[in-house]
């Protein structure tokens, strides 16, 4: 094995492919004139998958800052797209949920997310493209588990002082 750094590696390309799609995401965004910046597309779409949430779970699965997820939070609440409601576990949290106002501009979010998956993996069959998912998945399901050790660790090592 060659110590040479290699542009192909795995982690390069899928740090370059993630990266080209989110940049390519933002262009359709913001020429879709759908009145949101592409991080508000991105939250109102991550809310809708994680309805009823608490912003802290919703702003990790984003990977930004609470704050950040806040600011994102208001804009989508003074358009009407979002509510916060009480979490009855904890009257501090609060729950985020999507409102009927916000049906009709996630679907045209979800739609320039499919036009754009279509054009990006144009020329891939429909099983690589199965292989593909299931592969990151079983990637990103690695990912979370080192995180949650490093996690551990942490613990373990400030409980030990």
């Amino acid at each position: 094995m060659s110590l040479r750094p290699d542009p192909d590696a795995l982690g390069f390309v899928l740090i370059d492919v993630a990266r080209m799609l989110r940049s390519a995401f933002e262009r359709r965004i913001v020429t879709a004139g759908l009145g949101l910046t592409p991080g508000e597309a991105r939250t109102l779409v991550r809310i809708a998958t994680l309805e009823g949430s608490r912003q802290l779970e919703i702003a990790q699965h984003m990977g930004i800052e609470p704050m950040t997820l806040s600011t994102y939070l208001d804009r989508l609440q003074s358009l009407g797209f979002i509510e916060r409601r009480p979490d009855p576990a904890d009257r501090r949290a609060k729950l985020i949920h999507t409102t009927p106002a916000a049906a009709d501009i996630i679907t045209s979010i979800r739609i320039e997310q499919i036009e754009l998956m279509q054009l990006v993996t144009s020329g891939i069959g429909e099983e690589d493209l199965a292989l593909m998912r299931e592969r990151m998945k079983r990637l990103r399901a690695n990912l979370a588990a080192l995180e949650e050790d490093s996690a551990a660790l942490a613990l373990a090592k400030e409980a030990g002082r």
